[in-house]
């Protein structure tokens, strides 16, 4: 059973019914999913969740959705790899990569679809759609093939082709829109209140945004029932970021796990930083921002949890670091040739925001931290075809692959020049 018992404002802290609602009525402030953490702590322990599925299901108290409804594509649960070439490389002790490339549809995108989709079931809802800059589109054609849904999912015009092709293999309805994403979302808030659909970010946005928890729920078991000392998560809306401190508040309230004591620092992209460059500024207040950048997904202008992002930082004692399109590509391979991880530009603009603020002090060597790797770089060919070595074009013969070997390289290991 789900312990969600309420919609509650961030704002004025009202309280409403668990219904398609994504506003308050009084001030206008989003509304997010409240729980019975008294009743999981008297349900939950370590225990019970070792043993349920090697999938976000094994939290399934924590959701705010029942179960029945669920369609389970193998969501979750994605390794938590020690990363010793890569902390060498940029001067860390200890450090973790949170692989999500391995989900069902290469993204953490899946983790939130699972719960929206549940819930927009659950609501009775026969259809499904969402504003997306890639990913989310990929997971929402994904899950409502799954569910037999009626799907439509809006993209902007510009998208990467992987990322075009990875939804329309689902057979969805897919929408171009000729602008921005935040051009894509403004059009969607306007069908959301004419189409009786399941919008996963917008009308049902409250229940979306909690499976970015199942992160921060994972990373807590894996690393024994704690925390680490600093995580580093990629932002476009703010609300993964903002998702895993709750998380990890939640599992203190219920009792798995000490207070959280973890210092959250948020990665973007320098053509698309709004959260950033407030941070920068020490100001709570972002300035939207009209994207310029080859990180596609991370590429939203007005980011709605920018200004919660922000009171993070402030209240862990975290930061925020941004990266150009050039570092971006300089993460991807970074990552990929210490650690065999092939990420899309999101996990680019991670890396090489965490390399920059282990650079300048901000993450100390000693500091134990986690790198959220979200999407798998198969979706963003363009951004890094340009960037890699030329293969060796050799004739059939051992004569020929020494002879370009040699001039690319040098001799071989064990042979002589």
């Amino acid at each position: 059973m789900s312990f969600a018992r309420a919609l509650r404002c961030r704002e004025c802290g009202r309280e409403y019914p668990l219904d398609p609602i994504f506003s308050c009525e009084f001030c206008f402030g989003p509304l997010e999913v409240a729980y019975d953490l008294d009743g999981i702590r008297a349900a939950v322990s370590r225990d019970s969740i070792e043993r349920g599925p090697a999938t976000i299901w094994r939290y399934a108290p924590f959701l705010p959705c029942d179960v029945e409804y669920k369609v389970d594509l193998g969501t979750g649960y994605t390794p938590l790899l020690r990363a010793d070439r890569l902390a060498k490389a940029i001067g860390l002790d200890t450090l973790w990569i949170k692989n999500d490339t391995v989900n069902p549809t290469w993204s953490f995108k899946d983790r939130v679809v699972s719960i929206a989709i549940a819930r927009a079931r659950e609501f009775g809802f026969t259809a499904i759609a969402c504003a997306s800059t890639g990913n989310l589109a990929n997971s929402v054609a994904a899950h409502a093939a799954g569910a037999g849904m009626e799907c439509f999912v809006f993209i902007p015009d510009d998208l990467e082709q992987g990322k075009v092709v990875g939804s329309g293999i689902y057979n969805p309805t897919v929408v171009k829109v000729r602008g921005s994403y935040d051009d894509v979302n403004r059009l969607c808030t306007e069908l959301s209140m004419q189409y009786p659909w399941a919008f996963v970010n917008i009308n049902v946005r409250p229940y979306y945004a909690e499976g970015s928890r199942t992160i921060g729920f994972e990373i807590a078991e894996q690393l024994g029932w704690r925390t680490p000392d600093h995580l580093v998560a990629p932002m476009a809306s703010g609300s993964m970021y903002t998702k895993i401190w709750k998380s990890l508040q939640e599992f203190h309230k219920a009792g798995l796990i000490d207070e959280p004591k973890t210092r959250m620092s948020g990665a973007q992209a320098a053509g698309c930083s709004p959260i950033t460059t407030a941070y920068e500024k020490g100001t709570l207040n972002f300035i939207p921002q009209k994207p310029n950048t080859i990180a596609k997904s991370l590429a939203i202008g007005n980011p709605a949890d920018g200004y919660y992002a922000l009171k993070q930082m402030q209240e862990t004692g975290g930061g925020a670091e941004m990266v150009t399109d050039d570092e971006v590509v300089e993460g991807i391979k970074l990552l990929a040739e210490t650690e065999g991880i092939w990420a899309e530009t999101a996990g680019g603009v991670t890396i090489g925001c965490l390399k920059k603020m282990v650079a300048s002090g901000f993450i100390r060597r000693d500091e134990e931290t986690v790198a959220i790797i979200s999407g798998g770089g198969l979706k963003t060919l363009e951004a890094v075809v340009d960037a890699l070595e030329e293969p060796l074009h050799v004739d059939p013969r051992v004569e020929s692959f020494e002879a370009a070997q040699r001039a690319r390289h040098g001799a071989l290991v064990g042979t002589q020049a």
